[in-house]
């Protein structure tokens, strides 16, 4: 399992993630506080809290997925 915290600001940012996510062939969930959801879930990422910092857990790995939480990362 790997983690990273990622900020997505705006709705392009949060399309591009999910895109990103959805072409993995493993599980990928975001989480905030005490609710997660599937990182493949549009509805699911845009009902977190985009104003704060989300966590990213994944369970393999993708070049393209890893180019996109780069793209995000939070410093």
């Amino acid at each position: 399992m790997q983690e990273r915290k990622i900020k997505l600001t705006e709705l392009q940012d949060v399309k591009d993630f999910v895109t990103a996510a959805s072409e993995c062939d493993f599980d990928i969930d975001i989480f905030y506080n005490r609710v997660t959801v599937d990182a493949k879930s549009i509805l699911g990422v845009l009902s977190m809290d985009l104003t704060r910092d989300l966590t990213v857990q994944y369970f393999g790995e993708n070049n393209r997925f890893e180019n996109v939480l780069s793209k995000y990362a939070v410093a």
